[in-house]
């Protein structure tokens, strides 16, 4: 089998192009059984494998197959998101067998992420696998490069200070808040979804105990729980229009597949606001609120790919420990790459195995046959020796007989490491006493 991956992230793509690439939790189940349907047409009866990781920075499609299956990858992505193929290939990376391993090993390492070491990724890789499992679509070798893909990140992440300082995006989103508003206890705070990541904005903003929280979410029993363990007031997605002007600073996740705040909604919140400062983060891909409303006055806008910056500051701090990480995902792909290598002799060494099986049945009846007639014992034990070892020589004989001059040195060479023990000696050296 060959493994592939094929995908884009926040180095390689813009967010416009992110966005129409993303997977909602929803439909991941449906492209994945399409997915397999295409490749499994273009392979017939041989198995394909496949596995989609679908996040706010990456798109990334794991694939085992028979043959390189990339540009077909590429075909199904396109025309699954509508995008125009040179598009994608000009933002995507095309990765295949060690690259695909070391890729899958540094994501969820924390070592491809906008914050270095963040641990967010490793959850869901982990949620993709299991997607993948439940429809059918992950195998033996899929299956086994992500056991050891969550293993290395276990082993880096325990043993390097990969992680020890990370800024993640929840923190990220308190600093841009507090580059505009000098103190987050006077500011009021809007958090809009009720997921991982809003959890996480909800405890980092917590603890500068701001003036007032709210969480609206599409559930509002969902984020009920979220805010009552915060202390946050709880309110209906469909409250946040009329309400937007009460708050300072906003910063929506959810999985929305269109805009939460539009450019309507924000402009009657800059004339309630009387142009009053408010800073709005969207951690969200697609994007919770319109492009648009960041040119309106007084309205400090956000995307993922903003915060980049704030956090990459603090990722300097840990190079040494990515240096330290490097090094057990390497040595961890070499151990995997063998594993493929072994795995695939399997079939060959059953066919070794059957073929001597074989000879050995036809030798032994031949020596019960002839000690059945009253051969002596001695003479059939040795035209047995005599006749199984011509079946296993005559094939090198042959080889070396019928090859072309030009690989007949390779030819040799390989008989000699598969047939002659090497000679140890005791050494000719002269030597002295």
């Amino acid at each position: 089998m060959l493994l592939a991956a094929v995908g884009v992230n926040h180095q390689s793509a813009p967010l416009d192009v992110r966005e129409r690439l993303a997977f909602s939790a929803e439909g991941l189940k449906e492209s994945l059984r399409s997915l397999r349907d295409a490749l499994m047409a273009r392979h017939a009866q041989d198995t394909v494998e496949t596995a989609i990781l679908s996040t706010c920075n990456r798109t990334e499609i794991y694939c085992a197959a028979p043959a390189d299956p990339r540009e077909e990858l590429v075909r199904w992505l396109a025309e699954a998101r509508d995008l125009r193929r040179g598009q994608l290939l000009e933002h995507s990376y095309r990765l295949v067998d060690e690259g695909t391993v070391r890729h899958a090993f540094r994501v969820a390492s924390g070592l491809d992420s906008m914050v270095l070491g963040e641990p967010q990724i490793l959850g869901q890789m982990k949620e993709a696998v299991r997607t993948a499992s439940d429809m059918g679509t992950l195998g033996g070798t899929l299956g086994q490069m992500f056991q050891r893909t969550f293993s290395v990140a276990k082993e880096v992440r325990s043993t390097t200070e990969i992680g020890a300082h990370s800024v993640s995006m929840a923190a990220a989103s308190v600093k841009l808040a507090e580059a505009v508003f000098e103190n987050l206890a006077d500011c009021r705070v809007l958090l809009i979804g009720a997921g991982e990541m809003i959890g996480l904005v909800a405890t980092h903003f917590g603890a500068r105990h701001p003036r007032h929280m709210a969480i609206a979410n599409r559930t509002l029993e969902r984020g009920a729980r979220l805010a009552k363990e915060v202390g946050a007031e709880a309110l209906r997605l469909g409250d946040v229009p009329q309400r937007l002007a009460e708050f300072d600073v906003v910063i929506s996740c959810t999985a929305s597949t269109l805009p939460i705040i539009g450019l309507g909604a924000a402009e009657r919140m800059v004339r309630q606001r009387r142009h009053k400062p408010v800073v709005m983060v969207d951690l969200a891909v697609p994007r919770d609120i319109e492009a648009e409303v960041a040119e309106l006055p007084d309205v400090y806008v956000y995307s993922i790919d903003d915060l980049t910056e704030v956090v990459r500051s603090n990722g300097e701090k840990r190079q040494a420990a990515v240096q330290q990480a490097e090094a057990i995902i390497e040595n961890r792909v070499q151990g995997f790459l063998q594993w493929m290598g072994d795995r695939e002799q399997v079939p060959l060494i059953l066919q070794l195995q059957e073929q001597s099986r074989s000879w050995q049945d036809a030798e032994l009846e031949r020596a019960r046959r002839l000690l059945a007639r009253g051969e002596s014992t001695e003479a059939v034990m040795e035209l047995l020796a005599r006749n199984l070892s011509h079946k296993f020589l005559h094939n090198a004989y042959a080889a070396m007989h019928r090859t072309d001059p030009l690989h007949r040195e390779q030819v040799t060479r390989a008989v000699q490491r598969l047939f002659l023990r090497p000679h140890r000696g005791c050494g000719s050296g002269s030597g002295s006493e």
